[in-house]
């Protein structure tokens, strides 16, 4: 694993999510970091001191509850000794979490993406992982990715992940869901463009440009059933969201109001689990690094599948395993984008 650099979607049992169970939204905090700590170079030391302060609120984890065995890692890639991948995760423990990630455990991830960022720092590219790919697990065969965690928590998960990639995972975190609704509504709602019409927890989402927050944003991103093709277009939606999210984050309206940046950071921080490496300060220093990024430089794809099919009782995906060799040469060269544009 690199020294210290920078790093956010959910799990849950396999069965279908019942409503009063608590979800967790990780991947919210690469783009609150993304925006906020912009933000805090632009408004001077002392307030980059109070952000600084919010954020360290959030739990550092130790490497050995986050990493494998460095043995088993990949090596930073030549073409890219600057580039950072990132994994988002998150835990339906039917409860609070509180402050052990091993309480995650024994769950199922419902939601993984991995964040990569360019050595050149010129954008962003988005993975989304469909939780039922049929992948090999380290030690324990072959089965649904999502089974990992369940299997040996958070390092082998990702240990699965670094071997289907082939890139090292520089971070890690882990977020309360009460966080992601908190961060919705210090934005005053997410706008973004809902390709669909459907309903769902009692909410209505028109097709179109739709504005969402607090549990109605909740339910946007965890609606799976009402879906012909469920899981694919819940990542769809949730891709979606995430761009509006960033657009708030990085606005003008934004950008331009300490307090909404603060309760931003606030609101997000005391639900958060980060590794170690991934202090104020590595991700004030992304932030700058980043400052030029904006929400159209950001880039969402689903990692290669060939459809559905069956093993024995159990419904699957089944992986593109060329897809994902070209995928992971796109990540290990930093040319993500010209990748996407083949599969076009």
């Amino acid at each position: 694993m690199r020294e210290n650099d920078p790093v956010t979607d959910i799990f849950a049992p396999e069965e279908a999510p019942v409503r009063t169970r608590r979800r967790r939204w990780p991947w919210v905090i690469v783009f609150t970091v993304l925006g906020i700590i912009i933000a805090a170079a632009v408004t001077g030391a002392v307030y980059l001191g109070h952000l600084s302060s919010l954020y360290d609120q959030a739990e550092k984890l130790p490497d050995s509850q986050v990493f494998p065995d460095p043995t088993t890692r990949p090596t930073v890639p030549a073409e890219s000794p600057d580039g950072r991948n990132i994994l988002l995760l998150g835990s339906d423990t039917r409860g609070s979490m509180g402050k052990n990630v091993e309480d995650i455990r024994g769950q199922r991830s419902d939601t993984i993406m991995l964040v990569h960022i360019p050595s050149d720092r010129s954008g962003v590219q988005i993975i989304s992982i469909m939780r039922d790919n049929w992948v090999p697990i380290p030690g324990h065969g072959e089965n649904k990715i999502n089974a990992a965690l369940s299997f040996g928590g958070v390092p082998l998960l990702v240990q699965t992940v670094e071997g289907i990639f082939e890139v090292p995972i520089d971070h890690v975190a882990i977020v309360d869901f009460e966080g992601f609704k908190g961060l919705s509504e210090a934005v005053d709602g997410v706008t973004l463009n809902n390709a669909i019409r459907f309903s769902s927890d009692g909410f209505d989402f028109a097709q179109g440009e739709i504005t969402v927050e607090g549990d109605e944003a909740l339910a946007y991103v965890r609606a799976r059933y009402p879906f012909t093709d469920g899981d694919y277009q819940r990542v769809r939606n949730q891709q979606a969201f995430v761009k509006g999210l960033v657009g708030e984050l990085i606005s003008k309206d934004t950008l331009t109001n300490p307090a909404r940046i603060a309760d931003s950071v606030g609101a997000i921080s005391k639900f958060l689990a980060v590794d170690s490496g991934l202090n104020a300060q590595v991700a004030a220093q992304l932030g700058l690094e980043m400052k030029d990024v904006r929400s159209e430089d950001m880039m969402f794809l689903t990692s290669p599948t060939n459809g559905t099919g069956t093993v024995g009782d159990q419904s699957i995906v089944v992986p593109d395993w060329d897809g994902l060799r070209a995928l992971s040469d796109a990540l290990k060269n930093d040319t993500v984008p010209q990748y996407a544009a083949t599969q076009k």
